[in-house]
């Protein structure tokens, strides 16, 4: 059965967020898989904490972005998601370049979706570990 039952093109997603945080933080969406979304950010002085590394909600900015995007997609017709709960363990410093967040699914139920948000550097380490929970509700949003 296929993860995706109400899919978006990149094109549609990048128009859904043309007015939310991901453009303020400059979060796009890169790549649909079959069970699987990836979105990347830049690391730069907007992404900072005051000791000029990656803010760790900058990270979880990113992982929720990608994770409520992919619940969006995974949701039958006719119903939404919210963010439940969210959690982050920040492994490796960033200082500038380009993070990339691949969500994958855990747990795809009628009620709730759960989420792995892997976030790594340009060199593929890893930068931040993240798992969402999503509410799934039914309505018109």
């Amino acid at each position: 059965m296929p993860l995706w039952k109400s899919p978006f093109t990149l094109s549609e997603i990048h128009q859904l967020t043309e007015k939310t945080l991901c453009r303020l933080l400059d979060i796009e969406i890169t790549e649909i898989g079959e069970d699987y979304l990836v979105a990347t950010m830049p690391v730069d002085a907007r992404h900072h904490q005051p000791m000029g590394i990656l803010h760790g909600g900058a990270s979880v900015v990113l992982a929720e972005s990608v994770g409520s995007i992919a619940s969006a997609m995974a949701n039958r017709p006719g119903y939404y998601s919210v963010g439940l709960d969210v959690n982050a363990n920040h492994i490796r410093a960033v200082h500038s370049g380009v993070v990339t967040a691949k969500a994958t699914p855990v747990h795809i139920g009628r009620t709730t979706h759960v989420w792995n948000i892997a976030i790594s550097n340009e060199q593929g380490k890893p930068v931040c570990e993240s798992r969402l929970t999503m509410s799934v509700l039914k309505g018109d949003n």
